[in-house]
């Protein structure tokens, strides 16, 4: 079984105990902060090594570790082959700064985007700006309602009900 299929079987099982669940995912949480944080202080450097390397690198376990690419993968100028993972796939985390900010703002994980060290790599108009992106482009816009006795958007210059508006 692949590593990530084991993450996510363990991460989000529906079996196991609510509270078992919330603590696995409060010490994911605080992990994941940490490796961000050293992460961010050198946002150029492409870290690189297996999965195992990576997790001892930064003091956690293979299946965190695991978690952590999952959740980064989309951020990364190149994905790495997180489907068929296993301790000793070769993984980089080179991220793409902007794209890793507003991905942090997708999944509204505030911990991570209002980490000290984005302060170091974006002035705080420029998170402003991207935060503003961000949530701009998850917002819907709802189309004007056409009434029965508005003109007809096809330009006819009759009233909706008698032009395209029949049924």
């Amino acid at each position: 079984m692949a590593l990530l299929e084991k993450w996510r079987e363990m991460a989000y099982n529906e079996r196991t105990d609510k509270n078992k669940l919330q603590s696995l995912w409060a010490d994911y949480f605080q992990e994941e902060k940490d490796i961000y944080a050293r992460l961010l202080k050198n946002p150029d450097e492409v870290v690189t090594g297996t999965v195992k390397e990576l997790a001892d690198r930064y003091q956690v376990s293979v299946m965190t570790m695991t978690g952590f690419l999952d959740g980064i993968n989309d951020s990364l100028k190149e994905a790495n082959p997180i489907e068929e993972m296993e301790e000793e796939t070769q993984v980089n985390l080179g991220f793409d700064k902007a794209l890793l900010y507003k991905n942090m703002v997708a999944a509204e994980a505030d911990w991570l985007y209002e980490l000290e060290e984005w302060k170091d790599i974006f002035d705080e108009d420029t998170r402003k700006a991207l935060y503003k992106e961000q949530r701009s482009s998850t917002t819907i816009v709802k189309e004007a309602k056409i009434y029965p006795n508005d003109p007809c958007p096809c330009g006819s210059g009759k009233k909706y009900k008698k032009c395209c508006g029949r049924k």
